[in-house]
């Protein structure tokens, strides 16, 4: 498989990772949007949410308790952080592997879209 973040959570290409399990992994955004901008990723290869068959979804509950883990980490719990999933090319995902985009530092009060 050809995945870029299959390849970063396991390793095989280094990056500047701020959080793992046996599950999810997380890393700094190579193009940030906002201060802090961090990538959430099952370790296990999903496309998209649409991928993820139904008796496997506890991995998004997984997924977003390693946001809370990170926000607490990270220092941005108690300010605020926003957390985005772009499901398929319609919907902005540009990397077809499930991913979350936590993004923190400062305040978000507009929608970003691009």
């Amino acid at each position: 498989m050809d995945c870029i973040f299959c390849k970063l959570a396991n390793g095989d290409i280094p990056t500047n990772m701020v959080y793992e399990d046996d599950k999810v992994v997380a890393f700094r955004d190579m193009s940030p949007v906002t201060p802090v901008h961090i990538l959430v990723v099952p370790k296990k290869h999903y496309a998209s949410l649409e991928d993820v068959p139904m008796e496997e979804m506890d991995i998004i509950a997984d997924i977003h308790r390693a946001i809370r883990k990170i926000a607490v980490l990270e220092g941005f719990a108690e300010s605020g952080y926003r957390v985005i999933n772009n499901c398929g090319k319609d919907g902005g995902q540009e990397v077809p592997h499930i991913h979350y985009h936590l993004l923190a530092g400062k305040p978000l009060t507009k929608l970003i879209t691009d």
